[in-house]
């Protein structure tokens, strides 16, 4: 902490109220990450805190009175992969990925202006860069980093590579992204993604951090191993921020399942639609591609008898209803998924998660007490676990009660912030410094 804070602090005019800061690198509804972000903001201001965002230009954002420092796109597509480069995106890319000098400049613009206590920083890899640590630690503010996924030890951010987990970056073997050409099939991408992380680990990003938010204790393990100091790691699940009060009366169980999600290779969407495939039972996909996943999805149905519907985006609006009424929702994961929203809401509105034995849905998801587990990657052992649930209706309402039960318990909004405003005024007291 600066000796301007711990004046303030002394002096008693320091109040319990805080001004904070929160980084993201999109304003609109997106994923997860973005139903974390409107969430949490929500929440910390009807708690009397005073939040303001620092994002990226896009059409697609919610208006802000501080746009105006946000800093330009890179390419106006919800996921990178849609952008048209031209030689001048691609060298703005290149900075992102690295160390932006507009971000810095006009980060610190923004907190000339906002004057936060403290920096909440959720995602903001490839679209922002680091560069905005350095302006806030220059104006004595302490950052928070909320871990959303494995970007700081993987150049792909995934621990998964052609169809399989891979740790060989963990491990030392750095190199392999680059052979293995891990960030989007290319040698050349993922010479510059790892050296990037190279880079950042040189500067010494994550010395910078003054602590981290990780959702999932499989994640923070792995950020221990990396090298990252226990004693900036807190373990703070992520919460369901319920827009109703579900109660048993409100759900009914009916003959169909959901998967909510992106739909992407690590994701497990080839399990989950050969499970589907040849048999009578019903399932709707809530999602879309950034690649031909999707159309070549599609194209492995022709001529296969199945119920499955591709529904495409759908605002959360929209996902409730078919949370509300399905048997179970499914999350067929095949890389260490880092705490999915989408099993939280299937527990805020009381329905089991059938979901595989990797990573934190291990934490999440009990076999015979939230949920059912089936083996990653293996389609027959998740269609015998749907199967199963379809079959007994009563086991899917037990489940499902017992789901919502962990949610309000566990994973509420309440915990949540408990748990997070404590991290941000450890941060900010002169103790800290």
């Amino acid at each position: 902490m600066c000796i301007r804070d711990s004046f303030l602090y002394f002096c008693g005019l320091q109040t319990d109220v805080m001004k904070i800061a929160i980084v993201h690198y999109r304003f609109f509804e997106g994923d997860g990450p973005e139903r974390y972000l409107f969430n949490i903001k929500e929440i910390l201001e009807r708690e009397g805190h005073v939040t303001a965002v620092f994002s990226v230009a896009n059409s697609r954002n919610l208006p802000s009175p501080y746009s105006r420092y946000f800093i330009s796109s890179v390419g106006d597509d919800v996921y990178f992969d849609g952008s048209r480069m031209t030689p001048w995106r691609i060298v703005k890319s290149f900075a992102r990925m690295y160390w932006s000098p507009e971000a810095r400049r006009k980060f610190s613009d923004f907190l000339d202006d906002f004057k936060p206590d403290v920096v909440y920083a959720l995602q903001y890899h490839n679209k922002i860069s680091p560069s905005f640590i350095g302006a806030a630690r220059k104006r004595c503010i302490p950052v928070v980093h909320r871990i959303s996924d494995f970007q700081y030890m993987c150049p792909s951010a995934l621990f998964f590579s052609h169809g399989r987990v891979c740790e060989d970056c963990l491990k030392g073997r750095s190199w392999s992204c680059v052979r293995q050409r891990c960030v989007h099939g290319s040698t050349a991408q993922s010479l510059v993604k790892l050296g990037a992380k190279k880079f950042h680990d040189k500067i010494g990003v994550t010395r910078m951090v003054d602590a981290f938010v990780v959702p999932s204790g499989f994640t923070l393990k792995k950020l221990e191993e990396y090298g990252i100091a226990p004693s900036k790691l807190n373990h703070i699940p992520t919460f369901f921020n319920p827009r109703e009060r579900v109660e048993e009366g409100d759900v009914t169980y009916g003959d169909y399942f959901v998967y909510v999600g992106r739909i992407s290779e690590q994701k497990g969407l080839r399990t989950l639609v050969e499970a589907f495939a040849d048999t009578d039972m019903k399932l709707k996909i809530i999602g879309t591609s950034a690649d031909s996943l999707a159309d070549e999805l599609n194209r492995s149905l022709d001529g296969r008898s199945h119920r499955i519907e591709f529904l495409g985006y759908k605002p959360f609006g929209e996902i409730a209803p078919y949370l509300r009424g399905c048997r179970a929702t499914i999350v067929p994961s095949e890389w260490y998924d880092n705490f999915p929203n989408s099993v939280l809401e299937s527990f805020g509105y009381g329905k089991a998660v059938i979901a595989s034995r990797i990573g934190s849905l291990t934490e999440m998801v009990g076999d015979g007490a939230t949920g059912l587990t089936f083996t990653p990657g293996d389609s027959a052992d998740l269609r015998r676990a749907a199967r199963r649930l379809l079959d007994d209706e009563p086991l899917a309402r037990r489940l499902g009660q017992a789901a919502l039960k962990r949610s309000r318990e566990e994973y509420s909004p309440e915990t949540h912030y408990e748990r997070l405003i404590d991290l941000l005024g450890r941060v900010t007291s002169p103790t800290d410094s």
